[in-house]
């Protein structure tokens, strides 16, 4: 198969019908074998009966329905996890992703072999104040802190191979981080380009302003996530020799004052340097048993469900 389409959904019946046309005639334009996932995050209006529908007319209609809400990155972990095309396409349902970008993105994974390619929507019709600006400032962090250069990190418009997809864990809210998963991974060549971004025709947008603080807080994680999930005591281990350092100095200096330079001056217990010494000692060794505390965690972890299905479609 060439193509597997995943739209992660909530609440989009008034699109959906229209979605699938759109895609299907694109697909059949270009002779592309392909199956279409929708994955129903727990709507509450029609968007599921909409689905069964489809897949009634277009045996290529797939669909997953969670049980209630559990978010988009669980979507996409759930829709990837039954991919079998060997490009996986991934768009939004509110019709604001053009599937005419499609073909070329497809070209780009087959033909220049990229590992992923995203979308940037360059021009946006979007508010500029509650998206357009926070959506800028939040690339940008992202860019510096991950070390990917793209300039659009949440558009819902990327190319995969498929090997990309089978192996990299999308989980909590991390789907705005998916390049950087990729690259954490070994999947190093990941592209950019530049697709038509379309006012949304129905509905209202499911996210607020708090996803920005959300991401920026997904964004801290994912860091430290890249850098120290396999070796915790490496982060929280330095800084507790730092803070056990700094505690020592403090002793050592008050120990040599009161000893040989004023044996007359105040108590130490009522200097504040004491006070200091003790304090980052205390916290030293609090980091030094959360890093004990992340390595055990490491060794004992077992994955648990993120999502429970309620049905699946065709597959």
């Amino acid at each position: 198969m060439d193509i597997s389409v995943v739209i992660p959904l909530l609440n989009e019946q008034e699109s959906l019908t229209e979605l699938h046309d759109w895609i299907a005639r694109v697909m059949q334009s270009n002779h592309f074998s392909y199956e279409i996932l929708f994955i129903d995050d727990g709507s509450t209006d029609q968007s599921w009966q909409t689905i069964v529908g489809l897949s009634k007319k277009d045996p290529n209609v797939k669909g997953i329905r969670f049980l209630k809400n559990f978010g988009k990155s669980q979507a996409l972990h759930a829709g990837f996890s039954k991919a079998e095309g060997n490009v996986i396409i991934t768009m939004d349902a509110d019709l604001q992703d053009n599937p005419e970008e499609i073909p070329e993105l497809y070209q780009m994974i087959v033909q220049d072999d990229y590992d992923m390619v995203s979308g940037w929507k360059k021009k946006r019709y979007d508010s500029v104040l509650t998206k357009n600006m926070p959506s800028k400032l939040f690339n940008w962090a992202a860019r510096k802190t991950s070390g990917v250069s793209l300039n659009d990190f949440n558009c819902g418009l990327k190319a995969y191979n498929i090997n990309v997809v089978k192996n990299i864990d999308v989980k909590g809210e991390m789907h705005r981080y998916i390049p950087v998963l990729a690259k954490n991974a070994g999947f190093l060549k990941i592209g950019e380009k530049v697709v038509q971004h379309q006012a949304r025709k129905y509905g209202t947008t499911k996210f607020g302003m708090d996803r920005f603080i959300h991401g920026f807080l997904d964004l801290i994680t994912i860091w430290f996530i890249s850098r120290f999930a396999r070796r915790p005591m490496h982060l929280f281990g330095a800084l507790g020799v730092i803070m056990v350092t700094i505690g020592f100095i403090f002793a050592l200096y008050l120990g040599i004052d009161k000893l040989f330079i004023h044996p007359q001056g105040r108590l130490i217990t009522e200097r504040p340097q004491f006070y200091i010494s003790l304090t980052t000692m205390i916290m030293g060794a609090q980091f030094f048993v959360a890093g004990f505390l992340g390595e055990t965690i490491l060794q004992t972890k077992e994955d648990k469900k993120r999502y429970l299905i309620k049905s699946e479609l065709n597959l």
